[in-house]
């Protein structure tokens, strides 16, 4: 290995090191309470070392969400594997279904996603483009999963053939993050007040939407 090939390769570890440390931080104080201090002294470097590789803490922060992403995706994957969809329908279920299993096993991603999902892009003007261009491009790797399954079932017959299914994909993922932010954030009140699960709520939900785009209701 040359000097050149060995000094990159001790860069991306070093930063790997360093988002590793920003995890741990991020995901026990809460990003909003925890400080560029904090993950140097997790991380065991100076603070002028961490700004050597990030130039903020929000652009840590996108890096913790590109590899949420990536578990989110890596998920549908191995789903979609695991069991051969007969329909449009077995798809979105399962699309659903990885979503929830993502949520409960990988919950501090999830809830890193989420809290992205839900705030201005104008909150992240210390991120570097690249790492906001990644985290578009993973997105849309998930809208795809989306949006092939309702060509799908506007093929078959079970979804309205009038609906755009970019658009409805986009649609479908909104009201997912909506579903699962209040399943997390009003769980108490569901159960006292309307005497509902956070499970029911979501399988609720669920057919709710399924019942919007099928045809007359009947997917």
């Amino acid at each position: 290995m040359g000097r050149k090939e060995h000094s990159m390769k001790e860069k991306e570890l070093r930063k790997g090191h360093i988002i590793d440390a920003a995890e741990r931080v991020f995901f026990s104080k809460g990003f909003e309470n925890a400080s560029m201090d904090n993950v140097a002294k997790e991380a065991g470097f100076t603070k002028k070392t961490i700004y050597m590789y990030f130039s903020s803490k929000e652009q840590i922060y996108f890096e913790i969400m590109i590899r949420g992403y990536r578990l989110l995706i890596a998920k549908l994957e191995n789903n979609f594997k695991e069991k051969k969809q007969v329909n449009a329908l077995d798809e979105l279920r399962t699309i659903f279904l990885s979503f929830y299993q993502f949520s409960q096993e990988c919950a501090p991603y999830f809830k890193a996603i989420m809290e992205y999902e839900t705030k201005d892009c104008d909150q992240y003007t210390g991120v570097e483009d690249a790492a906001i261009h990644e985290c578009y491009e993973l997105g849309e790797q998930i809208f795809s999963y989306l949006s092939k399954s309702l060509d799908r079932g506007k093929e078959e017959g079970s979804v309205r053939k009038e609906l755009d299914s970019e658009k409805t994909a986009m649609i479908l993922w909104a009201f997912t993050v909506g579903v699962f932010n209040t399943r997390e954030r009003k769980k108490d009140y569901l159960k006292v007040y309307h005497n509902v699960s956070p499970e029911d709520f979501v399988t609720d939900s669920f057919h709710m939407m399924m019942h919007l785009i099928g045809v007359k209701g009947e997917i």
